[in-house]
């Protein structure tokens, strides 16, 4: 259960600006918080409407022990409402939808907020009902916009709302986060450097599949500079059969890119900026035959494969090319 405090360690500056809000009673009518995922924005607006109803509130601090906490906790608050995308998009009826809720009496009280997560992903029909929404602010509505891109925000929603920003929590202090967690530290360092979220980062780290999907890519290496000859046959008999989807595909190029990034910092005497930290051995004895161009070719090739995947170009295609290109 995060409180304001928690999330202040990794957000002091958004954290800061919604408790001065709060503590001074003057919260917006709309909030936009815009950052990448897994920074707290989620729980942020989780706070801030456990903030806003509850019933023996410290300060900016909710009890979290009340009803009105306890239910939006778990979330079954009546006047809390969260919109989620239908599919690949909110739509219209969605946002219909949640101001016919809002002619409603509050069933305990005048109060209400509403939590649009991904609001970037509102049609253009649903953005323009929403903006009519805003426009006509209740005096004790509270709206929450969450988004990682908030530039595809029409301009006319943005100025209506207060804009929170959330910071990229660094590698270091995910890293941090996961060890105190248990989580070995060679595991911590790997998993916090794939994802910007801690919460995607320790379900990577009890992934049995992502436990082989790292024994394969150090394979791979072993493969493509030690017998050349059994590349091909190892990305269709043991690679293609692991990595069956496009994500999981574009998760092994990045473990591929990190070896690569690590070998040049390896070589440039940047030890302690090394992921894969159990590599040394091995990035020595591959110093001999892969110079500085050759890695830094690799990272482009690599990255290369990574786009022309997300193109929906077939991973067999792919991985086939990327492979002739790490050889030569």
């Amino acid at each position: 259960m995060k409180s304001w405090t928690d999330l202040e360690t990794i957000q002091p500056v958004a954290v800061k600006m919604l408790m001065n809000s709060l503590v001074k009673n003057r919260l917006a009518h709309a909030y936009l918080f815009h950052g990448p995922r897994g920074t707290g924005k989620k729980d942020a607006a989780k706070l801030l409407a456990k903030s806003f109803f509850c019933l023996n509130r410290n300060g900016a601090e909710p009890c979290h022990k009340c009803r009105e906490c306890s239910r939006i906790h778990s979330g079954n608050h009546p006047d809390v409402h969260w919109i989620e995308p239908d599919g690949q998009s909110i739509k219209k009826d969605q946002i219909l939808h949640l101001q016919k809720e809002f002619t409603y009496t509050g069933l305990e009280s005048n109060k209400k907020v509403y939590v649009i997560h991904e609001a970037d992903t509102m049609t253009v029909n649903a953005s323009n009902r929403l903006l009519k929404f805003l426009e006509e602010p209740g005096k004790q509505t509270v709206a929450i916009l969450l988004t990682e891109n908030s530039q595809s925000i029409l301009n006319t929603i943005r100025s209506r709302c207060q804009i929170i920003a959330f910071q990229s929590l660094s590698a270091r202090e995910r890293q941090k986060q996961l060890m105190e967690k248990g989580i070995p530290e060679s595991t911590a360092r790997i998993c916090s450097t794939l994802t910007s979220s801690v919460d995607e980062a320790i379900s990577l780290s009890e992934d049995d599949w992502f436990a082989k999907a790292r024994k394969l890519v150090i394979k791979l290496i072993e493969v493509l500079h030690e017998q050349q000859n059994e590349a091909y046959l190892f990305i269709h008999k043991q690679w293609l059969g692991h990595f069956k989807n496009r994500d999981q595909l574009s998760l092994g190029l990045d473990l591929l890119l990190i070896w690569y990034k690590d070998f040049i910092q390896y070589q440039i005497g940047r030890e302690q900026a090394i992921v894969y930290d159990h590599e040394n051995v091995r990035f020595e004895k591959y110093a001999f035959h892969i110079s500085m161009q050759k890695a830094t070719e690799s990272l482009t090739n690599i990255l290369d494969a990574k786009r022309r995947l997300m193109a929906n170009v077939h991973s067999t295609l792919v991985m086939e090319q990327l492979v002739l290109q790490l050889q030569r």
